[in-house]
């Protein structure tokens, strides 16, 4: 079960974050006499004093912008406060932005359609808990049958899974063998959705039943309810929602964190020039602290990685 895939969801999002700056090309009119071979429009560069800046593709360069699709509701990885994307992600950019000199801007969409936006160009990057794994890579789906170009990742944060049950975990639900003849929630398109088929299979004539919402905070509203026992998140963001909803007093963690696996950063294939940009600024924000202060600010230190590395995803 390589769950700690990809993302899932937990707290409230949506919405957009950061503003990026355009390059406007001015026309230069020429008149009188002599050579005029040098009128007409032309295009200024950008340039930027940030170190990595002449890594990136001119195209960003010159938009000035990263765009960036998530799913805002996953607390504390991403998620929306006053209107404004915030959590792990949007500040572990901000740093990458500084040594890259551009912007990173947030929109927010469903988690499941994140891989589509890059494969038609409507994002540069997903940037969204998603969890690095051979079939994201390779565009499948679970049963192994090609469904897109695949993507790239840049590996920047390490996690497990659990399951997030009702506070005082009245089913007594510790592993997911306990879910047999139960019904449980997640949001749709995540590993947590396939990690919960594959124990249906397990599970046999003892039937595991399914839910799956647009939205993990659908999913945590089904548990709250009662209408399901259990819902599948990244460890950090089962215990932010543990700790915060309802004053701590709606929801606990079941059992131990398990399947520990990397969220990447995932760009599309044919986009090797801005994966490598992406790969030598994590290195750098690592070398330099930034990203220490970033997870240390979210207490999430246990999920550091030591070095940024490409498709490292089982």
């Amino acid at each position: 079960m390589t769950a700690s895939t990809t993302r899932r969801t937990t707290a409230a999002r949506s919405r957009i974050a950061a503003v990026g700056a355009i390059a406007v090309a001015g026309a230069l009119i020429l008149t009188g006499c002599g050579d005029q071979t040098d009128s007409g429009t032309k295009a200024q560069d950008k340039t930027s004093d940030a170190p990595l800046f002449s890594k990136l593709p001119k195209k960003i360069q010159d938009a000035g912008v990263i765009k960036v699709g998530t799913d805002a509701a996953y607390a504390p990885m991403e998620y929306t406060e006053g209107g404004k994307i915030v959590g792990v992600d949007p500040d572990i950019a901000e740093a990458l932005g500084k040594q890259l000199g551009v912007k990173f801007q947030f929109t927010s969409g469903t988690f499941d359609g994140l891989i589509t936006s890059l494969e038609t160009g409507r994002q540069d990057i997903a940037m969204s808990s998603i969890t690095d794994n051979k079939r994201r890579q390779e565009g499948l789906d679970e049963k192994g049958a090609k469904i897109g170009k695949g993507v790239d990742f840049v590996d920047y944060f390490s996690s497990g899974v659990s399951l997030l049950v009702k506070k005082g975990n009245p089913d007594n639900i510790k592993s997911l063998d306990d879910l047999c003849g139960k019904t449980v929630a997640v949001q749709r398109g995540t590993i947590y959705e396939d990690t919960f088929k594959a124990q249906a299979e397990k599970c046999g004539d003892k039937k595991l039943t399914i839910e799956a919402f647009d939205t993990d905070a659908e999913a945590q509203t089904r548990v709250k309810a009662g209408g399901a026992v259990a819902d599948m998140n990244d460890y950090p963001v089962a215990a932010h929602i543990a700790k915060t909803s309802g004053g701590g007093n709606d929801f606990e963690v079941g059992g131990q964190q398990t399947d520990v696996g990397l969220f990447g950063i995932a760009i599309a294939k044919e986009n090797t020039q801005l994966r490598d940009a992406l790969k030598e600024a994590l290195d750098a924000i690592i070398k330099d602290g930034s990203y220490a202060k970033v997870l240390e600010k979210w207490d999430v230190k246990g999920s550091a990685v030591q070095s940024a590395t490409v498709n490292a995803g089982q």
